[in-house]
């Protein structure tokens, strides 16, 4: 099965890069193939390190600045000696990974990793229609310059009402702070319906 979370690796000089990830888990989570993307920093740091740690998260909003690079500020996060690696604070689980056979072909890589060890910081909240809808949301953010725009602007819309309707002031900002960004990089309004906008102007509204 593929997770969506968060992955944590770390480059030549120690920097910390945090990025989505959905990994498929394998035999009772021993094991996880990564698919990065090439040109992306999570690829060069593993090539570097050949580890990382994954985290299982219901935080949408931490999701959804790492999906599109925000920094800073960093989310707040503490080495582990265990993990041998960076661990999210805000994270339910984590699994540390040893990378230990590369394949595929660009552009997206399959990693095989092998998970070293494991924690648990807090239970797993659970997400509803509308925390899927910005997890949606950000793979797009991710992807915004491999799809087609207006393949995107339609899914938006699409997902616009399921985040108003059934989220909170949490999921509006993340949801906002999502199509700000892709309409950013695109140079162009995304929502196309009407109704949408106006959820927009909700979203923006509540942040």
């Amino acid at each position: 099965m593929i997770v969506e979370g968060l992955l944590t690796t770390v480059d030549a000089e120690g920097r910390v890069n945090v990025a989505p990830m959905g990994p498929v888990v394998r035999q009772n989570w021993a094991q996880m193939v990564l698919r990065p993307f090439e040109g992306s920093q999570t690829l060069a740091n593993l090539r570097g390190t050949s580890r990382a740690v994954f985290h299982v998260v219901d935080d949408v909003e931490l999701l959804a600045r790492c999906a599109i690079g925000c920094r800073e500020p960093p989310p707040p996060m503490h080495y582990s000696k265990e993990a041998r690696g960076w661990v999210l604070d805000q994270a339910c689980r984590w699994y540390a990974l040893q990378v230990e056979r590369w394949g595929g072909s660009p552009p997206r890589l399959e990693l095989q990793a092998r998970v070293t060890a494991s924690g648990h910081l807090r239970d797993f909240v659970g997400w509803n229609r509308a925390r899927h809808a910005v997890l949606e949301a950000a793979i797009l953010a991710t992807r915004v310059h491999r799809l087609p725009a207006d393949q995107i602007a339609q899914t938006l819309d699409f997902l616009a009402p399921l985040v108003y309707k059934t989220g909170d002031e949490a999921e509006h900002r993340a949801f906002a702070l999502l199509v700000e960004y892709m309409e950013r990089e695109l140079g162009r309004p995304l929502l196309q319906t009407d109704h949408a906008q106006r959820i927009l102007s909700g979203c923006r509204a509540r942040r």
